[in-house]
């Protein structure tokens, strides 16, 4: 299904371009997830209405409401920037009109990921790159004592995962890679084009 038609059947507007002019080096510009990646990922890869999904740099919020339109999980979006964080709200209001009988919440956090309170329910942490490895290592060592505190499984999804990313995760965390999903057609060409699924152990 072509993204914007996507959009019109969950009542949302991420397709098109903001432009966005991070305050700092560390913070990577705006781009969705296409959904094509997301049916992909998420026809092996099940959610529960039990698991809570936070979204890393999420933008305009598209991978929080597809996730609570599909499995009926809650999700929360975390961006720092406030016009695409405005964006979101705006998705959220029009998306809670048609999803007013659904399980779940989804609601965004305008906030560093870095500075983000990881809470006990949250279970499951969605990247597309969207910082540096810097920050992307504080970020998994506040996911990791958090589940050190609250004992629960815990994954990592890393859609177009940097080799940094990888290099860190796989050689100085408690997480081990558990699943790759490589995206039809376009892996062959590019092989950053894949979503690979880290469980903390």
């Amino acid at each position: 299904m072509i993204d914007f038609k996507y959009d019109k059947l969950l009542s949302i507007k991420t397709t098109g371009e903001r432009e966005v002019s991070p305050s700092q080096v560390h913070y990577h510009p705006y781009e969705p997830t296409p959904y094509a990646a997301l049916d992909q990922l998420f026809s092996r890869y099940k959610l529960s209405a039990d698991d809570c999904l936070v979204d890393m740099g999420c933008g305009k919020g598209r991978v929080p409401f597809y996730v609570n339109h599909h499995f009926q999980a809650s999700a929360v979006g975390i961006e720092m920037n406030p016009a695409l964080y405005e964006d979101a709200l705006k998705n959220k209001a029009s998306y809670s009109k048609k999803a007013r009988r659904r399980k779940g919440t989804v609601g965004f956090h305008c906030v560093l990921a870095q500075e983000y309170d990881i809470r006990s329910q949250d279970n499951v942490f969605f990247f597309f790159n969207p910082f540096s490895v810097q920050i992307f290592m504080t970020v998994v060592q506040h996911i990791m004592e958090s589940g050190e505190k609250h004992p629960r499984k815990i994954e990592l999804i890393l859609y177009y995962p940097s080799n940094e990313y990888l290099y860190y995760l796989m050689n100085h965390t408690q997480f081990q890679l558990v699943e790759e999903v490589r995206l039809d057609y376009l892996y062959e060409r590019n092989d950053n084009e894949r979503i690979l699924i880290f469980r903390m152990t």
